[in-house]
């Protein structure tokens, strides 16, 4: 059985005024053993959502280099890496003040 077993958000060093949308990356450690790395997550139109690490193709398209295969997992990644955003994003604004 795969078990997130941790989550991991990054900041950006900076805001870049070019991806006012881009929060912050993640990334997922699976089992204690694997890690998926550069997820991002980004403000849209109705909240917050994942993105997986991917790489623009040739014809300026984009392919995940890493997704879940299903609906179920795809939720559960979701909901992992937007609480442990929540809980870095509570924490880095009470080290700002």
């Amino acid at each position: 059985m795969i078990e997130i077993t941790d989550v991991q958000i990054v900041f950006p060093y900076k805001d870049d005024p070019k991806n006012k949308k881009l929060k912050c990356f993640a990334n997922i450690i699976f089992n204690k053993v694997f890690i998926v790395r550069n997820l991002r997550i980004i403000e849209g139109g109705k909240g917050f959502f994942v993105v997986m690490p991917n790489f623009k193709k040739k014809d300026g398209s984009f392919q995940d280099t890493a997704h879940p295969l299903t609906n179920e997992f795809r939720q559960t990644i979701d909901s992992k890496v937007l609480e442990a955003y929540e809980r870095a994003l509570q924490q880095h604004r009470v080290v700002q003040t």
